[in-house]
């Protein structure tokens, strides 16, 4: 296994038509199915900077910026923009292009943490990244603020250690009716 790889090594894009079979009960291109490409592609961005089979630990934050039509072309860029021991943050996005008139659309962009698994089942160590430029920099820093600050909100709200009543004042004016015996 090579101890580091860069970025461009790994990058993966691919090109789909959405035909009507992809289509929601609304006429546009179905979440889950975007859902399922961006998925595949963070899959083959992962397996291909590690050379082992991944599997997806996580998913952060999917906001689904702007519809995609049937008909439209839909592309999918995957790069890894964080590594850890075993495993890999990939970022993906995705955009929508009207084959008439060559009008662009960002869909939708999100981070997949795959995680590499050797033959045996168990998690194996990942090339580190090579970045070469500020914006790897920027992407790499990001990922690991990302993945320190969903640690920390797992912890505050753990079970055991949750108290409502730290809750109570900030709660307030949602729209929630608290009726604690």
């Amino acid at each position: 296994m090579e101890k580091f790889k860069s970025v461009k090594e790994s990058q993966v894009s691919i090109t789909e038509l959405m035909l009507p079979s992809h289509s929601n009960f609304g006429g546009k291109v179905h979440g889950g199915y975007i859902l399922n490409l961006m998925d595949q592609i963070a899959f083959a961005c992962a397996s291909k900077h590690s050379q082992q089979y991944c599997v997806t630990a996580s998913v952060n934050r999917v906001n689904f910026l702007n519809p995609i039509e049937v008909g439209e072309l839909v592309t999918l860029k995957a790069s890894i923009n964080y590594t850890g021991r075993t495993s890999m943050v990939v970022g993906v996005r995705v955009e929508s292009e009207n084959i008439t008139s060559g009008k662009r659309k960002h869909c939708n962009s999100s981070y997949f943490t795959m995680v590499a698994k050797g033959e045996d089942g168990k998690n194996v160590p990942v090339p580190g990244l090579i970045v070469s430029d500020n914006q790897g920099v920027r992407r790499f820093a990001r990922s690991k603020y990302r993945k320190l600050e969903a640690q920390q909100r797992d912890t505050k709200f753990e079970p055991k250690s949750f108290k409502s009543i730290d809750y109570l004042k900030e709660l307030e004016n949602e729209n929630i009716k608290i009726d604690l015996m």
